[in-house]
């Protein structure tokens, strides 16, 4: 993994309002969290540090530029970041000093690629897992963990033990857990359309049973009526 630089600078912590100031000039309030000693307070360059943040590279090892001798060429990994809801601006940073010599625990994100063969057959890929923890040298970080699906049928899972790691990237896990599986075609799916077509069917049925039964009825009572103002007008000659 590449060493990129970024620029950086100790602040003070008070008063309260200096935080805004920082971030009016431009630059981003951040803390250090070394291996040794206390954490530092810095300030850090916001167009670099907004630059080089990405999903993919978040775990990529900065290498800090300062006029601090304290804190120049530290080499730090992006724990965490604050963003503003609505723009996405970084509003806080948090970094994690390494030592490039000895390995240290990340999680890092899986890249499934290719198409499970299983899809053909009507199959659904389903990741179960989204990211590993791995252990390696600062410098050996990946950005991402690549998983083959090609070979997956339905009802296939690939689990944590067979995916290769590359150099001396070492898994961590206790039990050997499904990454991924192909799913079979849901039943609801299927049931679904002949389902809808059934129901039409007994809706149209019942409307003609209706109209039937509304045909009939008026007929036999426009009979009674009739036959009414007959006798009644046969009546009246009499």
């Amino acid at each position: 993994m590449e060493t990129v630089d970024l620029a950086c600078e100790k602040r003070e912590t008070r008063p309260k309002g200096l935080v805004n100031r920082i971030r009016r000039e431009g630059r981003v309030p951040a803390i250090i969290y070394g291996r040794q000693g206390a954490a530092i307070a810095v300030a850090v360059a916001g167009a670099e540090l907004q630059a080089r943040v990405s999903v993919a590279a978040k775990q990529r090892v900065m290498r800090l530029k300062s006029a601090s001798p304290e804190i120049n060429d530290k080499h730090v990994i992006l724990k965490e970041v604050q963003k503003a809801g609505v723009s996405g601006v970084i509003l806080h940073a948090d970094f994690y000093e390494v030592d490039l010599a000895k390995a240290l625990r990340v999680s890092v994100p899986f890249k499934f690629i290719g198409r499970a063969a299983g899809i053909a057959d009507g199959g659904i890929l389903s990741p179960l897992q989204r990211q590993v923890e791995l252990e390696c040298l600062p410098l050996e970080i990946p950005e991402a963990i690549e998983v083959d699906v090609t070979p997956l049928k339905i009802h296939d899972v690939l689990h944590v033990s067979a995916l290769v790691f590359t150099g001396n990237v070492r898994p961590l896990f206790d039990t050997d857990y499904p990454v991924v599986t192909v799913l079979p075609p849901t039943v609801a799916e299927v049931a679904t359309p002949v389902a809808a077509a059934e129901g039409a069917v007994v809706e149209g049925a019942a409307a003609e049973g209706a109209t039937a039964a509304a045909g009939d009825k008026p007929a036999e009572g426009a009979k009674a009526a009739t036959g009414g103002k007959e006798e009644k007008s046969g009546g009246k000659k009499g």
